[in-house]
């Protein structure tokens, strides 16, 4: 009787778990862009059309489109409103067909195929288990292709190419993290294939992807729970993925133009009178800096946003007198309130502020890493945001510029701290709002700036995040560097490159590491300086750009000796000079999504070779960089793509690409090279951003027979007039001919917003000496190095021009007359 149990029981399991492999489509009811397959067991599959080249897919085990929340990504999920869809039906398949995309979707075993308009298929499930169903756990499994490879996920580790590898997604505080960590502070499930197309599973829960780790043959991505919704996205290249994405879940803000200047930090940064002296330091050694840094010790009580009486005099004037010389003061907010901190502890329980424990009802109890324990602050409840907006104004009104939102995970909330899942949200429990709550809290810094202070630019820079953060904040990559031995951590930089290269692939372009790292007790200033170097000399090509250290260890340039001073000063007076080309990126980046550090398969899709490169990137369309990494370098290993390069070095020197070049180095070089053909507009060394007014567009030019142009984009770098479009974009152009060179700068686009009186620069690579040189066709004359460059600022009625023999550099100066002007050179 027994063994008849068994084998009765053994059926049952094997039909279950039949039934969940072989979904069969008994039914599709097509209505405009959406249509529904229904499967024998009740399951139904949407597939929503959004255009002819992006899908929205949701599988719903019971038959129901329904979900807990609305999604916390996607703002704009109708990219056509009147795309509508024919749905052709045969014996075995349906099949849509659009101006892009052929979709089957055959009915028994149910699986689908998306194939482009020349039958090459682009992303297909596979034939065993396409979905798997187990309670409230869902796994899809798709066909993995021998040469695919998978770029994405947002601000991972190890290398850009995610093939082979399988990642979770948790939101976790890892200080002293590894190249080889997973997860990390970050949760961004979006990917993009090799094959043209880009995924975005919009699931908040602890979803994990598997990129062919487990299985040579097929990848998978998965969820323990919530709406198995996921987005496909057809392009030509990453780029049309990546705008598509952009659509979706919404453009990224614009920093403020002083953001992308240089930042000072460190953990202990916390006092009126340090401040005051390390600005002095700056603006004495004529080192460029824009931002100086508060951490969370600057608040009275943890999170009250009232300054510290013993450390701080008078913080309105000390703001005030910064501002006078140019600096600008970010303060760390947490997002909990101590209950030493008894006045707002007391106010936001009273209230319902805080998440609750489901076990008692009341405030959940958080340990938290300084200030004693705390209530978890609920952002995702309404009326937290006008009570959070109140206080998060008060250094605001005192001068303060911005926030850096920091320890959003929440801290201390990692995988195995299983009591937070006891947390309960206004919108959920914690293991569905777990990795969007930094999300929901930079939604309310953000939109509670704005309310106050109408039409000023936010900055906020955050730690913690889920896809859609671009539309509210900016990233760091958190706690980098060796905590056991600070000067070990070469592969701790290294790691920093394909995390940065790939958080801007994930839609966060503005972007920063720590720079010297975070972690670990410096205690020998000479011997850690050359890896301070070299993080620095990465830095300054990050978007943004913050040097910044635990505790009270120093990272100030001049702490490490005299050349590491003279080489940082170098290096960040570089960044203040491509200002005018990082800002114009900047603007692309808002506009597209595109990232300003963007990793070379970005650019060179199709060039197999960049799949594995993962430690050089280019920045912007023109300039190739390549930080050097290695402790005690004499040389570094580049590989240039197809094309012409020039040496940004020594521009004497070119190369062709295609290849891997050894370039020699020494402390002071960062391998830069600049596409042949290249405008590049740049600006004078400034002490700040603004500093220098009615200030000269530098223009340095790299002539080739392939000549490219430039769209110079400036707005008033302060307000949120950028989204109504008032900026002015100026069109430069150039054409080489084999004894004349022409330069166009076009009438500038200006809508609202009208550029100053100036100069323009010209700094033209060319061996040659010229003949004659004409602007609008009336000849100018040469004049000496001196005279150049005199009074550029405030003397706009000279034309001329001087040729530098020694360093093969064309200089002519003329006024911006706001018309279409041509300079032609005679050679």
């Amino acid at each position: 009787m027994n063994k008849i149990y068994s084998l009765i029981l053994m059926f049952f399991i094997f039909s279950f778990s039949w039934s969940q492999d072989q979904l069969n489509v008994i039914d599709a009811i097509t209505h405009k862009n959406k249509v529904v397959f229904t499967c024998e067991n009740k399951s139904k599959i949407s597939l929503e059309f959004l255009d002819s080249k992006n899908i929205k897919f949701w599988f719903s085990p019971n038959g129901e489109f329904v979900r807990n929340n609305e999604s916390f990504a996607v703002i704009n999920a109708v990219f056509d409103e009147n795309y509508t869809i024919n749905v052709n039906e045969s014996s075995s398949v349906y099949e849509v067909f659009t101006e892009d995309l052929r979709v089957m979707v055959h009915k028994s075993p149910f699986k689908i195929q998306i194939f482009n308009k020349y039958q090459r298929l682009i992303l297909g499930d596979t034939v065993e288990q396409p979905y798997v169903v187990d309670g409230t756990d869902i796994k899809t499994s798709k066909v993995l292709r021998q040469d695919e490879h998978f770029f994405g996920l947002g601000e991972k580790t190890g290398t850009l190419d995610r093939r082979g590898k399988s990642y979770t997604m948790w939101n976790s505080d890892k200080p002293c993290y590894s190249e080889k960590e997973d997860p990390l502070y970050k949760s961004i499930p979006f990917f993009m294939s090799s094959y043209n197309y880009g995924i975005f599973f919009d699931n908040t829960y602890k979803t994990q992807f598997d990129f062919g780790k487990d299985s040579t043959d097929s990848f998978s991505f998965s969820s323990p729970d919530g709406p198995f919704i996921y987005y496909f996205f057809y392009g030509k290249d990453y780029k049309e993925i990546i705008k598509s994405y952009t659509k979706l879940t919404g453009k990224p803000i614009m920093p403020p133009k002083w953001a992308f200047g240089w930042a000072q930090s460190r953990g202990l940064l916390t006092n009126e009178t340090l401040t005051r002296d390390i600005a002095q330091e700056y603006r004495e050694r004529n080192i460029p800096c824009d931002i100086i840094y508060q951490d969370i010790g600057w608040v009275e009580g943890l999170q009250n946003f009232e300054w510290a009486k013993e450390k701080y005099k008078n913080p309105k004037k000390m703001l005030s007198d910064l501002a006078d010389t140019g600096f600008k003061v970010i303060v760390s907010q947490d997002p909990v309130v101590s209950q030493a901190t008894t006045k707002q502890w007391e106010e936001a329980d009273a209230k319902g502020l805080f998440a609750t424990d489901i076990r008692t009802g009341e405030s959940y109890d958080m340990p938290w890493p300084w200030g004693g324990n705390a209530g978890v602050v609920d952002f995702t409840n309404p009326k937290t945001a006008a009570w959070w907006g109140d206080l998060q104004q008060i250094p605001i009104n005192d001068g303060v510029k911005g926030f850096w939102t920091d320890m959003g995970e929440p801290a201390w909330s990692n995988e195995e701290s299983t009591d937070r899942l006891n947390m309960k949200h206004h919108l959920g429990m914690h293991d569905e709002i777990h990795n969007v709550y930094g999300l929901t809290w930079d939604k309310v810094v953000t939109e509670q700036f704005e309310k106050h202070n109408p039409n000023q630019r936010v900055f906020q820079m955050t730690r913690a995040a889920y896809s859609g953060i671009q539309r509210y904040a900016f990233g760091w990559s958190g706690d980098s560097g060796n905590g056991e031995d600070v000067t070990d951590g070469w592969a701790n930089l290294a790691n920093q490159i394909p995390l940065g290269l790939s958080a801007g692939l994930g839609l966060i372009p503005f972007w920063t590491t720590d720079i010297s790292g975070y972690c670990g007790e410096i205690t020998d200033y000479p011997e850690f300086a050359e890896l301070y170097v070299r993080w620095l000399q990465f830095g300054i090509f990050n978007p943004l750009s913050r040097a910044h250290h635990e505790g009270n260890n120093a990272v100030e340039p001049w702490l490490f000796g005299k050349q590491a001073e003279k080489i940082a000063k170098a290096s960040i007076e570089l960044k203040y000079q491509l200002q005018p080309y990082l800002y114009s990126y900047a603007r692309q980046s808002y506009d597209t999504g595109i990232p300003i550090m963007r990793a070379l398969v970005l650019e060179y899709p199709k060039d197999e070779n960049t799949f594995n490169i993962d430690d050089q990137f280019m920045f912007g369309e023109y300039l190739l960089i390549a930080p050097v990494v290695e402790e005690g370098a004499k040389t570094r290993s580049v590989y240039l793509p197809k094309g012409e390069w020039i040496d940004y070095n020594n521009p004497a020197t070119t190369y062709n690409g295609g290849t891997t070049i050894k370039y020699p180095v020494t402390l002071e070089t960062i391998p830069m090279f600049v596409k042949a053909g290249s405008i590049i507009p740049k600006s004078p060394i400034v002490p700040y951003t603004g500093a220098l007014k009615n200030a000269p567009v530098i223009l340095e030019i790299f002539p080739s027979n392939n000549m490219n142009s430039f769209e110079l984009y400036e707005d008033d770098g302060e307000t949120n007039n950028y989204k109504n479009d008032e900026f002015a974009l100026t069109k430069i152009e150039a054409e080489n001919a084999p004894s004349i060179l022409k330069v166009d700068i076009d009438v500038p686009q200006q809508n609202e917003f009208k550029t100053e009186i100036r100069n323009y620069l010209l700094k033209i690579h060319t061996t040659s000496k010229p003949k004659r040189v004409e602007i609008n066709s009336n000849q100018i004359k040469p004049v000496s190095p001196s005279k150049i460059s005199e009074n550029l600022n405030t003397n706009f009625k000279e034309s001329n021009y001087f040729f530098d023999e020694k360093n093969q550099l064309l200089m002519i100066r003329l006024p911006d007359t706001k018309l279409r002007t041509e300079i032609t050179i005679f050679n």
